[in-house]
């Protein structure tokens, strides 16, 4: 056997398959005249997205590792290289693709470098943008404080400042570099048994650090070879600044540190590097907590001056006493009911990019009718005055209309109050396959594409076309157009409109009902597939979620009643804190689009309809997902009440 190819996999289902179509479509013959054999390895670390059985029916010539839980990146790839047989082994990952010469061009270089022991390749992102990750240095302190001190931005080509990416090495030179990228990470037979397997202490970063030093520890080198390119969609699936993935990565580095550094030269490392992780990741969740907060302290803060304003102009002029008011109204009441006003608005969505005016005024209406209910309970005392009430509630929603029309007026993102232009779409490919993505995609209520023939295409008129219909989108079809071709498109500077706006570049797989595309791997619902566009809305997954919520702690408060109608009494308050902490929601589905569910979309059948076979079932969560409502979820929690 000639290459192994692992790769591990979690919840990726898409770019598996795409990735995997990339892997078979390659090209396999040597400049030696011999044929590259090629086995393929996948280790899926319990997906619940249906990886492993698409893998099963789409690719069954691939050896599948199905785990039952989650072990890690370094424990998953071991499992295949203890049983791989090939003469050069690449670690893979899932959100990649090659090219057809990828593995031909790298086995022939191992050929003409004998002491070539790790091999990685040229990256680029979705959007054609070289990934500086494809080469990098060994993390000495000094090299890992100018990165994360960010000095490596303002000099990025120095050889000491930038010696974390080694940016003084041309992108497009081969070079010997430190560090291969876990993404694309090819070694020979001789140094897999010499180094041995990655180390089982990472569970996530920093093995592919920890691999590539002990190979050349081992005598061995290790090379960049840009000839040949992949595509990495590398989306931020793990947010950085987060506590979470401060703690992995510290803790992934931390390790490398305690194996590779001494004495007094590894504690202060370590402290560096937890000082400047910490910072680092602090001053990211100012940053994110501070644009959340703007936008609605901005609001308060208007919204409570106009109030208070009204107040003093209606006690002056009605009341003809300024303090006719006691200092409670306006310290406990006034904040009170601009919150439960700008509520009602986060309900629907008015809080969301790009701003919709319209869900603003029916949350705000939603918010004072609340206030105006609430407003009628309160005791006599309490009633400071109705008209105030309705004329702060107005005040409020003009207020915020105000606001987002200014922003509007200076062109902040998420703000354009004009008349939005319909998106604009290129597909490129063959006739009989732009046809069927053009039904795909009209499928789906997008406006009719710009078809582009690809056998005349060039980037000079792709990049014309581009400008010309001032398109938001390109998607190629890979039946027609090679990866190679592909990355040679969107690789060419000068996306004139793309610079001004966003051109998302996309590729549908052959016979695939998907378009994967660079920020995919992000967000569900920029994954064009029918069974993921509705229910992955922000609006539908928040109103989702505070429903899951609002009914845990209705049936909590209401259990000393609903406890003795209960089936399956010792689930009950199990379920209810389940759903309460976020581990499952009430009604949810087996595909992966929606937490684990206690109830499924066919618990909405009557009860004589059961048992019904896999098939219903899977249509049944697709109808679910395509037109989520509310009121099924409350439907179905309440038809199945006694069994909670």
């Amino acid at each position: 056997m000639t290459l192994s190819v692992v790769i591990v996999s979690y919840n990726v289902k898409y770019f598996l398959d795409q990735c995997l179509e990339s892997v078979f479509h390659s090209d396999l013959q040597l400049s030696t005249s011999d044929v590259l054999s090629l086995e393929v390895f996948v280790v899926d670390n319990a997906s619940v997205d249906g990886s492993a059985d698409m893998v099963k029916s789409r690719f069954p010539q691939v050896h599948l590792i199905a785990n039952d839980e989650n072990i890690g990146f370094a424990v998953a790839n071991n499992q295949a290289l203890r049983i791989c047989t090939g003469d050069f082994v690449l670690l893979l990952n899932p959100d990649t693709i090659v090219e057809k010469d990828t593995f031909r061009k790298c086995v022939d270089f191992y050929a003409s470098h004998p002491t070539c022991g790790g091999l990685t390749v040229k990256m680029i992102n979705g959007e054609g943008k070289y990934l500086k990750e494809s080469k990098r240095g060994f993390p000495t302190p000094a090299a890992s404080f100018y990165k994360m001190s960010g000095l490596i931005r303002l000099f990025p080509h120095s050889r000491r400042f930038a010696a974390y990416y080694m940016g003084h090495l041309d992108d497009n030179e081969t070079n010997s570099i430190d560090i291969l990228p876990g993404a694309y990470l090819m070694l020979s037979r001789p140094a897999l048994e010499k180094v041995g397997l990655l180390d089982e202490s990472y569970f996530m970063y920093g093995e592919d650090i920890d691999f590539s030093w002990r190979i050349k520890l081992a005598g061995f080198d290790n090379y960049y070879y840009p000839d040949t390119r992949i595509i990495h969609y590398k989306g931020e699936s793990t947010k950085h600044g987060s506590m979470n993935y401060v703690y992995t990565f510290y803790n992934a580095m931390s390790i490398f540190v305690n194996h590779y550094f001494s004495g007094n030269n590894a504690r202060l490392f370590n402290l560096l590097l937890k000082i400047a992780i910490w910072v680092r990741a602090g001053l990211a969740w100012t940053k994110r907590l501070l644009q959340a907060a703007a936008l609605p302290l901005a609001d308060f803060v208007v919204a409570f001056a106009g109030f208070v304003g009204i107040k003093y102009f209606w006690s002056s002029y009605w009341a003809e006493n300024v303090n006719y008011y006691p200092p409670e109204y306006t310290w406990l009441f006034i904040p009170f009911y601009i919150l439960l006003l700008m509520l009602g608005s986060w309900l629907y969505g008015g809080y969301e990019k790009p701003v919709r005016l319209g869900r603003i005024v029916k949350g705000m209406a939603v918010g004072c009718l609340l206030l105006l209910v609430y407003y009628s309970l309160l005791s006599e005392k309490l009633r400071f005055s109705r008209a105030l009430l309705l004329m702060g509630c107005a005040w409020t929603l003009l207020s915020s209309l105000s606001i987002r029309a200014l922003l509007s007026l200076f062109h902040v993102s998420g703000f354009d109050l004009r008349r939005e232009k319909p998106q604009c779409c290129i597909i490129v490919g063959g006739d009989e396959e732009t046809t069927r993505v053009r039904r795909l995609y009209e499928s789906l209520g997008k406006a009719q594409p710009v078809i582009l023939p690809h056998n005349t295409l060039d980037a000079r008129k792709l990049n014309d076309t581009i400008n010309y219909y001032k398109a938001d989108e390109v998607i190629f079809c890979s039946k027609d157009l090679s990866i190679s071709q592909i990355i040679d498109l969107i690789s060419q500077p000068g996306y004139i409109y793309g610079r001004k706006g966003q051109v998302d570049f996309k590729i549908v797989p052959t016979d695939s009902d998907f378009i994967i595309g660079s920020n995919s791997i992000n967000c569900a619902e920029d994954l064009y597939t029918e069974e993921l566009k509705t229910i992955a809305s922000p609006l539908n997954r928040r109103n989702k979620r505070m429903l899951d919520i609002a009914t845990a702690l209705i049936l909590i408060i209401l259990s000393p009643i609903l406890i003795w109608f209960q089936h399956f009494k010792e689930n009950y308050f199990v379920h209810c804190w389940q759903v309460l902490i976020g581990k499952k929601t009430w009604v949810g589905t087996s595909n992966g689009a929606t937490r684990k569910g206690i109830f499924g979309p066919e618990d909405g059948l009557p009860h004589k309809a059961k048992p019904i076979s896999p098939e219903i079932i899977e249509r049944l969560q697709l109808r679910y997902l395509r037109n989520y409502k509310l009121t099924t979820d409350i439907q179905i929690i309440l038809k199945n009440i006694r069994i909670i």
